[in-house]
């Protein structure tokens, strides 16, 4: 129940009876025999590190220092923490909430808490298997890199390798104003990618990035085959770890001369972007991306708390932690931009760049001419190959408990182990990967992230929020969060629920469509058929949600009101007496165990 709100105000069938301190402690440590089939974490720092090593990931190094540089540098920081502040905090622990107390995925989830949008819950899958398929690529690379940075010279370093076009290649950098290509691009174009002219010409299979990709996957099989029992072992590592580096890296960086003029031009502010739309847009995109708000994967993570996780706390700290990393990220990117403006005498804004060139191209680059570049490059692509693991750990987590919570009995009488139910799904996941390292494969992975990552990733940010926060209720939420916690949400909560969340993601979600421009990878714009194929994939995430939504009103009975009201009914139970002692299964050992213990 809201604070201050009068009982009488929620309907009689979810109205809370009084329920004693004692009662609470009881119900919070509830074992049913369904409570019991489900595993948990071994440890509550386990989610958490888990949920810090989700957020954190490869957008808060290349993505957040280039939006925060290119929207105002300082100034950027105000849209992003309002965002962070009315959207971010409140929407991570609204999906904390969700999944510690339904225990379930986001698609039986959003079936229980709202009939009518269930295909939302359905969506948040879909999403996070599309974007596993693509951001698995992200590692192939980090691993190539690693891989290379062991040689006695850096091959990016130079124009005299058999890749390089020598009339167009220079040792230096050039920055972006000019027609000719640095060695590090060349390397990236020519000898990773071996890229063609553009989407119509795929290519063939780049079978050493086929094979770094099965290691990638071979890697994340072992680490998530247990389920939380061994990602919560993993992370302590993957999701730490980076840290030491990235604080390695910051102060090796801002020795070198040069660092202070890039800093300057991360954290200068321009106050003038504030009255751009687009700024603001950026600001909510880069919340919704780092935090993984309408993934399923923060859903998915907290199932497998136990009923009285501190979410709150948890949800804080995710928050914290991964604004101050997209933060501690830019310093660390821009002191070494500043230092290659200094050594090439050029201009910072002909340096920086957007999307993975900061981390493939540029960066590599300022690798190569620092001091003890071997030890750097190492523990950078390492760095990039861990920051990338964890988010992967918890999206293709969501397919696999999307096919237990469903598909479970069946699956299971044909596999006998889930061990392997996560390796088919692993496989599944390397194979769609495929088209992505082609030689044509960067520009249908640029393709995917817009599509799948921007434009359907709003549109479910909406959905969601909608069906929680206006259909479901905030009542119902803050019941449900009084129940696991002990006490209701404050204020500031249930205005960001009921009120900023939804109408600020409705206003960035039309801020997209307006601003709508056509796709395009460097210089090569995209021809029509290859952005329609771009809309046909936000279409097949996004298509869930009123298909979901007819099937429900087409299967409830009665009129097409009583229908959308069935539809709109939810079939959670939030019967306070049935979280009571007395109220207990008593023949269920393990409930009568519970009991005594607790007495």
């Amino acid at each position: 129940m809201e604070v201050g709100e009068d009982s009488s105000k929620i309907p009689s069938d979810e109205r809370c009876n009084a329920v004693k301190p004692s009662d609470l402690k009881v119900a919070a440590e509830r074992t049913t025999a369904a409570e019991a089939r489900r595993p948990t974490w071994s440890g509550r720092l386990d989610f958490v590190l888990a949920s810090v090593g989700y957020a954190v990931g490869l957008g808060n190094v290349w993505r957040f220092p280039y939006l925060c540089y290119s929207s105002g540098g300082g100034a950027f920081m105000i849209p992003y923490l309002i965002m962070m502040v009315l959207c971010g905090f409140p929407l991570l622990f609204m999906e904390y909430t969700i999944g510690q107390y339904t225990r379930l995925g986001p698609v039986h989830a959003f079936a229980k808490m709202c009939p009518l949008f269930k295909g939302v819950g359905l969506a948040t899958v879909v999403i996070a298997f599309v974007f596993s398929t693509y951001y698995s690529v992200l590692m192939a690379w980090a691993l190539y890199y690693l891989f290379n940075s062991f040689g006695a010279t850096l091959p990016w370093t130079s124009c005299n390798n058999t890749w390089n076009d020598v009339g167009n290649c220079s040792s230096g950098f050039q920055g972006n104003n000019t027609h000719v290509q640095s060695a590090s691009q060349q390397f990236f174009d020519h000898r990773l990618l071996e890229r063609t002219n553009g989407i119509s010409e795929a290519g063939g299979i780049r079978w050493e990035l086929f094979g770094l990709l099965m290691v990638t996957w071979v890697i994340v099989y072992f680490c998530i085959f247990k389920g939380v029992q061994s990602t919560g072992k993993v992370v302590y590592f993957t999701a730490i770890f980076p840290y030491f580096i990235l604080f390695a890296l910051l102060i090796n960086n801002v020795q070198l001369p040069g660092a202070k003029i890039g800093i300057l031009y991360f954290v200068t502010p321009v106050w003038s972007k504030l009255f751009e739309v687009k700024v603001w847009v950026n600001a909510a995109a880069q919340v919704f991306n780092s935090i993984g708000v309408g993934f399923g994967s923060m859903v998915t993570m907290a199932s497998y708390n136990k009923f009285n996780n501190n979410i709150l706390r948890d949800a804080l700290i995710v928050t914290v932690t991964n604004s101050l990393t997209s933060i501690l990220a830019g310093f660390v990117i821009f002191s070494a931009i500043g230092y290659m403006s200094h050594i090439h005498n050029l201009p910072v804004e002909n340096i920086a760049t957007d999307g993975p060139g900061l981390v493939f191209v540029v960066y590599p680059e300022v690798l190569s001419t620092m001091p003890a570049f071997q030890l750097w490059a190492v523990l950078f692509f390492f760095m990039l190959l861990l920051l990338g693991l964890d988010s992967q750990f918890a999206t293709a987590e969501v397919a696999v408990t999307f096919i237990k919570d469903e598909f479970g009995p069946q699956v299971m009488r044909f596999l006998k182990r889930e061990e392997l139910l996560t390796l088919v799904v692993c496989i599944v996941y390397l194979l769609l990967g495929i088209p992505h390292i082609t030689q044509g494969g960067i520009y249908m992975f640029q393709l995917m992230d817009q599509y799948a990552a921007v434009v359907s990733l709003m549109f479910l940010a909406f959905f969601e929020v909608a069906a929680v926060c206006w259909v479901f209720g905030v009542s119902r939420i803050s019941l449900m969060i009084e129940r696991m916690l002990g006490k209701a949400p404050n204020i500031y909560f249930r205005l960001c629920w009921k009120f900023f969340s939804p109408v600020l993601v409705l206003l960035i979600l039309i801020s997209s469509i307006a601003q709508y421009s056509s796709t395009k990878y460097e210089k090569f714009i995209y021809p029509l058929w290859a952005e329609l194929v771009g809309v046909g994939v936000a279409l097949v995430i996004i298509v869930w949600i009123p298909l979901g939504a007819i099937q429900e009103i087409y299967n409830n009975k009665g009129s097409l009101l009583q229908r959308l009201k069935t539809a709109s009914t939810p079939t959670i139970d939030l019967d306070a007496e049935d979280w009571l002692p007395e109220k207990q299964n008593l023949d269920n050992p393990a409930s009568e165990t519970l009991l005594t213990s607790v007495a």
